[in-house]
């Protein structure tokens, strides 16, 4: 028995030796989820559907990574989750695309610095505004010198509960149209509104030609009704309008107050509850309107997101987080009416190049794309906008980005566009802006119903309606070689968004009552 056994086990032995490739050839299948991340579906790997025992760890991380879908939570629970559908994927060679600077100082040559140079300072908070991801939401960028690069990309997937209301309203698609030119128009002059702030009032600055403010927008599909400034405050009686967002955001503040005031019996009646005058240097404005109780309001936000400083290296810089709302997000809770904008800041040279400028909690990427980083702080809003805003009493709208029309040279190399009285015969070379096409995609993955109010395409047409060199009363002018070619006259084309505006805002309250 002995001897057999010794037999055996040597047999055994040399099966083994003779074919080591055995152990080696075992496979692994995952059928079923292999990751369950609190309250969100299932992780499924489908990269680890077959590997070999003798994988490395680091071959591993590196193909959960390319197959990672993190989704939405499917009952909606837990009020911090993002509403967003995000796809992680490792992308091979990254891209770098350079565009001119715009002015700015460009930064020192000097290397990325390591971890340890980089001190996030103190967070600023106020309590309940915070918004950051997730734990399952976040992944560290992989080193500078690795060639794959983390980055966010849209899930090609159904969008979950948010939607884009339709542009489309009874048949009129607002979109598609023509500038025509009507005599009755502007609805307001510099004279009857004592709002417009400077950089706004051409006329006033010494612009002589006034075609700019005569043109009217004319959907191609339907009559488009003119403003009227009594329905308008009717349908806001009681109520908060809010805007939030940049300067060109500003811009139609303004004009909505100059819109509502031709409704104005007594203009001692309209104030700034904090007795403010509207100039660049403040931010932050309520105008009320006491006989119908309702407020117009502006607070600035050029990124929507945190403009926050870090310590990189010697130098405290500025930094963006992108993963945390505006600090002056509080006075944006309670109102009727929302309407969002982000856009203009985004191609300053520090945004575009995004060097040791992005920040995510204490991390602060020593390279970013803008795209990447423009996409990470919408889904920021997004997330706040689901978690506070309700769409029982709050409408929201975004509006997105209005085109600069600058020839010959950007704003600081020689741009211009002051010899232009009338608006373009053509826009086809005109591309719509790849924020456009980002703003558009996390909207449709929130819960919260958005309104987008689409201004890029019949804004193109208007070369005509900017400031150029009449932004500053004479006397006080930039030099000839500065113009401004990205904000816009009041009256003039703001007017129109506002038009807009007020369009969707009477078909809500049509379609409440039938």
């Amino acid at each position: 028995m002995s001897s057999s056994l010794i037999f055996l086990v040597s047999l055994f032995t040399w099966v083994l030796k003779s074919n080591p490739s055995i152990h080696q050839d075992t496979h692994f299948q995952f059928s079923n989820p292999v990751f369950n991340l609190g309250g969100h579906r299932p992780l499924t790997v489908a990269s680890l559907s077959s590997f070999s025992t003798n994988s490395s760890a680091e071959s591993l991380n590196h193909s959960i990574l390319k197959d990672a879908h993190f989704l939405k939570p499917e009952n909606g629970s837990g009020s911090g989750d993002f509403s967003v559908f995000k796809q992680i994927q490792v992308q091979e060679n990254e891209v770098e695309v350079v565009e001119d600077g715009d002015g700015e100082t460009e930064p020192e040559e000097a290397p990325a610095p390591s971890s340890e140079d980089i001190e996030v300072e103190a967070k600023e908070t106020i309590e309940g505004d915070e918004v950051t991801a997730n734990p399952v939401d976040k992944f560290e960028l992989p080193n500078p010198s690795s060639k794959e690069v983390a980055s966010v990309d849209k899930l090609k997937a159904p969008p979950s509960n948010g939607k884009i209301e339709e542009k489309v309203m009874n048949g009129c698609d607002l979109t598609k149209g023509k500038w025509v030119y009507d005599e009755s128009y502007p609805l307001y002059t510099n004279g009857s509104c004592p709002f417009i702030d400077e950089g706004f009032s051409c006329d006033s600055n010494g612009r002589r030609d006034r075609d700019y403010m005569k043109w009217k927008w004319q959907p191609q599909d339907c009559d488009f009704p003119r403003f009227n400034a009594a329905k308008m405050l009717d349908l806001i009686r009681g109520k908060r309008l809010v805007f939030v967002g940049d300067s060109i955001n500003r811009n139609q503040w303004e004009s909505m107050l100059c819109m509502l005031m031709a409704a104005v019996k007594d203009p001692k009646r309209v104030y700034e509850t904090h007795g403010r005058r509207i100039t660049k240097e403040k931010g932050n404005y309520s105008f009320k309107f006491v006989d119908y109780k309702c407020t117009v309001e502006y607070y600035v936000s050029h990124f929507l997101v945190h403009e926050s400083k870090a310590r990189i290296g010697q130098k405290r810089r500025p930094t963006l987080r992108i993963d945390a709302i505006d600090h002056g997000s509080s006075r944006w809770k309670g109102a009727d009416i929302l309407v969002f904008n982000t856009a203009h800041w985004w191609s300053h040279y520090k945004t575009k190049a995004g060097i040791n400028y992005y920040q995510e909690g204490s991390q602060v990427h020593p390279k970013l794309d803008v795209s990447t980083a423009f996409r990470k702080a919408l889904m920021t809003w997004a997330a706040w906008v689901d978690r506070h805003i309700n769409p029982a009493r709050t409408q929201v709208f975004f509006r997105n980005s209005a085109p600069s029309h600058f020839r010959g040279g950007l704003w600081n190399s020689g741009g211009h566009c002051m010899e232009a009285t009338w608006p373009l015969n053509d826009t086809s070379g005109m591309v719509n802006p790849e924020k456009n096409r980002i703003v558009e995609d996390v909207i449709l993955q929130m819960k919260t119903p958005v309104t987008l109010l689409n201004v890029t395409g019949l804004s193109a047409y208007r070369i005509d309606g900017h400031p150029s060199i009449y932004g500053k009363k004479p006397g006080s002018r930039y030099s000839s070689s500065i113009q401004d070619c990205s904000h816009w006259c009041l009256p003039g084309v703001p007017d129109i968004w506002n038009e807009i505006l007020f369009y969707h805002l009477q078909s809500k309250q049509k379609s409440k009552y039938h």
